[in-house]
């Protein structure tokens, strides 16, 4: 259910949620996947609509409105099956909610993720998901700016973000910078979690 603008303007824009997860079980299978070398920004998928996982699935019918994830189903890659920990962890959302899009995202040393904002990634939008982010590898020289101002996430945390205020990555480490996001359909047990967590 859509929460009134009032209601909406009320959740702060960072959010440190009750989860943390084991780092090193997180980082070594994280490694097993991030062979791949790479310049600027990585994408491993760990969940995606199903046409993709599968090439024998024909591909949804258009959509009016693509921001909430129900215009396909979404599947496991392969990634994903080869990582029994971080299946577990989406595994404790995806029994609650409706889990979207999964993915590791790796950001190169030296490298900037520009300013910019997510329109649909907000609990504030009517038909959105929403974002929890897990850092896995990260660094002193590493920032993540929300509108401004640093968000200090450390590895094993888990945090909902609201994306769409601005928002820019600043890795000036000579270590990438991996997170897991988890994309989810919101419901009144996410958002119970969110507000409580304030």
């Amino acid at each position: 259910m859509f929460e009134s603008k009032e209601t909406a303007t009320a959740i702060k824009d960072r959010i440190q949620l009750p989860f943390s997860f084991d780092i090193p079980k997180m980082l070594a299978e994280t490694k097993a996947l991030a062979l791949e070398e790479f310049e600027y920004y990585k994408v491993i998928q760990l969940r995606a609509p199903a046409h993709l996982v599968d090439t024998t699935l024909p591909f949804p019918p258009p959509a009016d409105d693509y921001a909430d994830g129900s215009w396909t189903n979404w599947l496991e890659t392969a990634a994903l099956l080869k990582s029994p920990y971080i299946k577990s962890i989406i595994d404790t959302f995806q029994k609650n909610t409706t889990v979207t899009l999964v993915r590791l995202l790796r950001l190169a040393p030296n490298s900037i993720v520009k300013e910019h904002t997510d329109p649909t990634l907000g609990l504030e939008v009517e038909k959105s998901v929403i974002r929890l982010t897990i850092p896995i590898l990260n660094n002193d020289k590493m920032v993540f700016n929300l509108n401004k101002t640093p968000v200090n996430m450390k590895p094993g945390e888990c945090w909902y973000l609201r994306l769409t205020d601005p928002h820019e990555v600043i890795n000036n480490g000579n270590e990438e910078r991996i997170n897991l996001t988890i994309d989810m359909i919101p419901n009144k047990w996410i958002r119970d979690i969110i507000e409580k967590s304030q």
